[in-house]
Formats: structure tokens, sequence, C-alpha cells
């Protein structure tokens, strides 16, 4: 029994056979053997993994079932013509190749890609062929137009045959000498039914009789010619048939390599998705693969127990101890941890993902050594005993320092203390070797050993012996009790004959036992307290995460608020530059007198004042300092804190109340030295360069958008609208704009194209190109 039938790998193979398409999937599936190889192994699981990927993105690969190939390209590499049949089948290979390029299209798989890329199709021949072929007994009329014409030169000739057949069947003279009233075929020829005895009757020649006797297939001599032309026209029909074939088989000759490729990358990708569906479905994961010849397997679940019932196990090796001693009682899962070990290796190795958790890891070993079971043979006189020693032999004969070896119930079969004595020499002399070993027994020798011994260590699977039922977990670094006592105790054995077989058990023996057993214990209430400390310190952490965001949400509220008062502050302003706007327009008024227009300079400067009261400097750029009669000269730049904006002094002169003329904007206006702050230069040139104004115009940015929607409004709305909106944009540097006002009639878009003409902002104007909106928006580039 070799080590795939011992660890039921060959029960994977038939599974995931299953879930293979094609007989060429099936056929690599059946001689799938694991790789011993790290980069192969690499190789294979991330193949499996890709595929996994690739059918929850696109679903199963598409794939149909083939019918045997091979056949057909030595006929090919032969110079034969292919039958219709023939031509069919390899007509869908072509298909099914152009199917599984499609699916892969838009895919970027490292391991994948170069089968999908291998893959060759020809929609062409494809094409031609199911156009042609109609089925393999059919060769479609428009195949070639001469086929097209001798069809339906031998309808003609058919329909002729059978109207003068028909005129036997409805004659008087000669109905009454027929079977029955129908035309059939007899030798491919129409003939009709006559009775027997009126076979002389009709002249013709006799095809066939019935097995009774009683009828005769009588050809009539005058369709014997007609007869004859639509044989001779069949012939013919075959002979374009079989040319047409010939031509259609030609078109492969010069692919027959690409086609043997195509059938072997088939047959891979059948094999690999095949892989990755039966992963999906055992919730199989890729292990870390390591080179430090070591083993950790994390809830892992043999695969051929029902998953709803299974135990998951957390084995480890190699690390702190490279054997393993498993003991405990019968039926306890020992035999089934080895398997699932062994198995789940041999799975990986073969491309397939594991039932694991996602953390486990594992080596790829030289060689997997397995003993497991009864093999006892009687035609050879074999024991099981010696059985188990053979197989011994075997593996020290091929053991590597790479290599693992799982071997159940060593020594058993013998004399207790020989045979516990040969099991310690046997795993000290694979530990000698350097090879990781996992082992099962029930020898107490091998229990204590491991307990002293570096490099080997204890586990054991938990019994209920309330229960007599086995809780399938393994206990790593716990020797396992047969507790057959317990067992038998529960079971009704006398309490007498219980206590004398525990007397003959050493004292010492027990109370080991009994003292790991309490350290389980005690490592269990400790594990318990420390996942409870756990939980209150995530729960700690939690409500300090909570704090800070509550806090956060405090400052943002906070900055929020100030955000808010200088957007209202900012409001302000715009509002108070629309009033300064209209004073100046009155002041220009040539109607004005002096008195009213004294007035109204009065009311702008009330107004400055008021917002100075309102909006309080240093929010502008740089650092500001106050303004003195020795700084004025023309051009010179001056901060204005209760318009938030820069002035241009426009005079060196001074009035006697301190008054300059600054040009804010486009507006002119007379202001107190005390009003005005001195730009530092430095600062202002390097925020000028950088196209930044002010931060007040940034802060403006944010809430400005570069885009106004003025459709459904008339002309002078629009203008109203479109005029505020772009004085805001002038002052925050905001350009270009757009104006959405909609095709319609074009007279909303004739009337702003018309004021922004005349409006002082405006650098340029166009329509929108493709993708901006065409002729329903206008981009305007403000100076």
């Amino acid at each position: 029994m070799d080590i795939y039938t011992k660890l039921e790998y060959n029960e994977i193979i038939q599974i995931i056979q299953k879930y293979c398409k094609t007989y060429i999937g099936k056929n690599f599936c059946n001689n799938l053997k694991p790789s011993f190889n790290f980069c192969k192994v690499d190789i294979l699981l991330k193949e499996t993994i890709e595929a996994v990927t690739a059918i929850y993105k696109n679903g199963s690969l598409p794939l149909d079932e083939l019918e045997p190939l091979d056949i057909y390209i030595k006929s090919l590499e032969s110079n034969q013509i292919l039958s219709a049949k023939a031509l069919l089948d390899l007509a869908k290979l072509l298909k099914v190749s152009r199917e599984l390029k499609e699916y892969y299209k838009d895919e970027d798989f490292a391991e994948l890609q170069s089968y999908f890329s291998s893959l060759y199709s020809n929609n062409l021949v494809e094409k031609e062929i199911f156009e042609k072929i109609l089925d393999e007994n059919t060769i479609s009329d428009n195949a070639s137009p001469k086929l097209a014409g001798l069809r339906r030169k031998r309808r003609t000739l058919e329909q002729n045959v059978k109207d003068k057949l028909s005129s036997f069947l409805h004659s008087s003279t000669y109905s009454k000498y027929l079977m029955e009233p129908v035309i059939t075929i007899r030798n491919n020829r129409y003939v009709i039914p006559v009775k027997q005895e009126y076979r002389g009757m009709i002249q013709g020649f006799v095809h066939d009789i019935s097995s009774s006797g009683s009828t005769v297939y009588i050809e009539p001599t005058s369709v014997f010619e007609a007869n004859n032309q639509i044989a001779s026209v069949k012939m013919e029909e075959e002979l374009e048939i079989e040319k047409i074939l010939q031509i259609l088989t030609s078109k492969f000759y010069g692919i027959i390599e690409a086609l043997k490729i195509n059938i072997n990358t088939i047959g891979i990708l059948d094999l690999i998705f095949a892989k990755a569906e039966y992963s999906k479905d055992i919730n199989g994961v890729m292990p870390v693969l390591n080179n430090e010849k070591n083993i950790f397997l994390k809830k892992a679940r043999h695969p051929l127990i029902d998953k709803s019932v299974v135990v998951p196990i957390d084995i480890a090796l190699g690390v702190d101890y490279s054997s393993l001693i498993i003991t405990g009682p019968n039926t306890g899962g020992k035999t089934v941890a080895l398997k699932t070990v062994g198995l789940l290796l041999l799975m990986a190795y073969s491309g397939i993902l594991i039932p694991c958790h996602e953390e486990s890891s594992i080596c790829v070993f030289d060689k997997i050594f397995v003993d497991i079971g009864d093999e006892q043979n009687i035609q050879e006189s074999l024991s099981t005993f010696s059985s188990h020693i053979l197989n011994i032999v075997k593996i020290t004969n091929n053991l590597t320092s790479n290599s693992l070896i799982l071997l159940d119930e060593l020594g058993s079969g013998t004399d207790p203390i020989e045979g516990a004595s040969l099991a310690r020499a046997i795993l000290e002399y694979f530990y000698q070797i350097g090879a990781l070993t996992i082992c099962t027994t029930h020898y107490q020798e091998l229990k204590e050993f491991a307990l002293v011994t570096d490099g080997f260590e204890n586990a054991s699977f938990e019994f209920d012996v309330e229960n007599l039922k086995p809780t399938y977990h393994l206990l790593i670094g716990i020797p396992g009790k047969s507790n057959a006592f317990e067992i038998s105790k529960r079971l009704g054995l006398p309490e007498s004959i219980i206590e004398k077989a525990s007397s003959f058990v050493e004292d010492d023996h027990v109370s080991i036992e009994e003292l790991l057993k309490n350290i389980y214990d005690d490592k269990l209430a400790i594990e318990k307290q420390r996942v409870e400390t756990e939980k209150n310190l995530n729960q700690i952490e939690l409500l300090r995460k909570s704090l800070e965001q509550d806090q956060s949400a405090l400052i943002q509220k906070q900055h929020k608020m100030i955000e808010d008062a200088k957007i209202e502050a900012r409001d302000i302003l715009l509002s108070a530059k629309e009033e300064a706007a209209e004073i100046i327009r009155q002041l220009s008024d040539e109607n004005l007198n002096t008195k009213h227009a004294n007035q109204l300079r009065n009311e702008l400067n009330e107004k400055i004042k008021s917002m100075g009261n309102v909006i309080k400097s240093g929010n502008g750029i740089g650092n500001f300092n106050e303004v003195t009669i020795k700084d004025i000269h023309d051009g010179l730049k001056v901060w204005v804190p209760s318009l938030q904006t820069e002035g241009v002094v426009l005079s060196k002169t001074v009035s006697k109340d301190g008054e300059v003329l600054v040009q804010v904007g486009l507006a002119k206006m007379n202001l107190k030295l005390s009003e005005l702050s001195l730009i530092d230069d430095e600062r202002t040139n390097k925020n000028l360069n950088s196209g930044k104004v002010t931060t007040v115009q940034n802060s403006k940015t944010k809430f400005i958008s570069p885009e106004i929607n003025v459709i459904g409004q008339n002309v002078d709305e629009a203008i109203y609208v479109i005029d505020k909106y772009l004085d805001n944009c002038y002052m925050s540097g905001i350009s270009p704009v757009r104006i959405v006002h909609g095709k319609g009639t074009g007279k909303l878009r004739e009337g702003i194209h018309k004021y922004l003409k005349k409006n002082p902002h405006v650098k340029s104007f166009r329509l929108g190109t493709f993708g901006e909106g065409e002729m329903g928006v206008t981009v305007v580039e403000l100076k």
C-alpha cells in the first residue's frame, strides 16, 4: 500500500476528477502527483489562487466536454481527409480555445497568463465549418454552389418520379394491384408495393419481397430512367461532399502543432480550475511556504470528514521540537491527526488549497514517509509487527534530513517493554538524522522520554470521561491517558477490580500524568483570564477612541463656527462693497450737487468705519505696519482692513484730514491713513508670485464654485446674478469660470455675451468645446 492510498490522497484525486469538464483534464487529474520542489509547489498554489480569483470574478471556466481528438490529429498528420464529425469536433476545439481567451482577456494573472496566451483560435475556420456542416451526417446546401445545384436537380428529379408513381397509386386500373397506396424506397430507388398475385400486371423491376412474400416492391419501367438520373446525381453529390470535406480538412494541415498545444493547454486549465473549484468548496487557503523546515497548521481540517462535524486541530512541528509523540485512548483522533497532516501536505504539493487558517505555514519536504495501519500478510507469514518493521527499514534506507515521517502505533504488536525500547531507539535515530517525526503510541515509556528529552514533545487528545466520548481537541505539551480505569468504571466494572488494577500501577506514573493534567487545567484558567483581560483592554481602547472622536468632533465644530463667522464677515464686506459702488456711481453723476456728493462721501466713510469694527485687521496677507505720510507715494500698495483687500495709492497728496486717494478694485475713495496698513514687500512679492492674493481670497475660493447656472432666467435676471458672481470671482482670483445658460433659442446667450463685452473684469470669453457643454456654456477668462 503506497503513501497516496494510506493518506487517502487518491480519494481527493477522485473527487477533483469530478470537477473536470473534459476527458483531457480528467486524464491529467488521474496522473496528478505531488511535487517535492519548493519553486514548483509555489507556482502550483499560485495558479490555483489565481483560478479561484477568476472564478469569483468571471464565473466558472467556459469549458464543454470534448470528443477524443488524438485520432483526428494522427489522421491529419497522415494527410487523410477527415469526416464531417471530425471536422465539427476540431471546430469545437477552436471554439473552446476562443472562448477561453475571451474569458481571460481582461485579466492580469502572472501564472495563468502563459496558458491562456498559448491558446490558438481561428474564427474564420471555426465559422466556416459550423456554417457548412450542420451535423455529423449533414452538409449544408450552401457548402458550395455546385452542391446546391446538384441538390436542386435531385429534388426536381425525385419529384418527377414521385409524380409518375402517384399516377399508379391513383389509377383506377392499377390501384387495385397495390398492397397499399404508398411510395417507398428500395436499394436507393423509388418503388411501389404490389400484391404478389398481381406482380405480372405492372411491368418493371422487382427490388425486394416482403418477409411474408405477399408483397413485391416493383420499380415501373416508366421511372427507370428517372431513378438512374437520381442515382447519377447522388454520386456527383457524394463526390462534391468529399471535395468539400477535403478543402475543410486542408485548413487544419498547417496548424497541427497549434491544435496539440490547445489540447494540452485545455487539459491543464481544466485541471487547475477543477482544483480551484474544489478548493473553494472546502474553504481552502494557500498556506505560507517556508524554507525553515517547520510546519504550523492552524485550525486544520481533514477534507474527507464533513466540515460541519470535523474538529479542527492546531499542530506545530520543527521550531521548538522536531518529534511529536501523540498519546491517548483509541478512537480519540490520533490516526486522523497523522493523516490530516500528511494529506494536507500532499494536497498543497499538488497545488490544491488546504482547509486550514490562512496563517498556517508549511515547508516542502524532500520526502514524506508513512507507516499507518495494520498490514499483516498471512500469505507471506508477516505479523503486524513485522509489517511495521519492514516499513521502518524502507524509511531508514531512503531517509533524508529534510523528510517528514508519520508513524502510527510505533513498536506495537510485540512485547511492550521491547516494543517501547525499540520505538525510542527508532525515534532517536530519526532525530539524529534531522528528520521531522509525528508518532502515535500507547507506551508510557515514550511519554516519559518526551518529557525529559530536548527536541521531543508530548501531545494528546482530550477525552470526555463523563460522556465516554473523545473531544478530538489536540493538546500540545500534555501526554495522554488511556482512561482505561475511568471508562471501565463508567461501563460498570466492579469497583474492587478497578482498585486492584490501580494498585498495580506505579505511583510516580500516575502522579506525573495527574501533575501535567493539573498544569494544563491551570493553563486553561490562565488563558481564560488572559482572554478576559484582553477583552477589557479592548473595551478600554474602544472607549479611548470614542473620547478622541468626541474631542475631534468638538474641534471640528469649533473650526466650523469660526469658518462660518469668516464667511458671514465676507458677505458683509461684499454687501458694503456693493453699497460703496452704488455711492461711487451716484458721485459720478454729472447732475449731482456738491452738497449731496459730500453727503454720499460721508456715508461711504461711515460704512467703511463700521466694517472696520466688524472685521479686525490681521487676517490678510503678510505683516502689516501703520502707514505714515512719509510712506505715501504714487502706486503704493496698501492693505484696507475694513474691506479685507488691497488698494493702490493714486496720489502722494494727503489732505488736511489725513486722507489719501486710494483705488480699491474699480472704486476710488478717500481713506484716512489710520484706515490703511503698509504691506511687507517681501511677504507681498512671495504671495503675488505664487498666484495667491490674500488668505481671505483663498478662503473665499473654497466657497465660490467655478461654475454658475442661469438656465431658466431671463436676460436681466441672469446679468444681475452673473455680475455679482464675476465680481466675487475676480475678488477671489478664480479664473476661468463657466456660465451655464443652455442652448434654447440663443437669446439668453446673446444677452450674456453683450454684457461680458462691457464687463471690466472680463479678459476674454468663448463658447464651450466638446465635453464642456458646447453651445450651452460660455467659458470666461478674468483679468
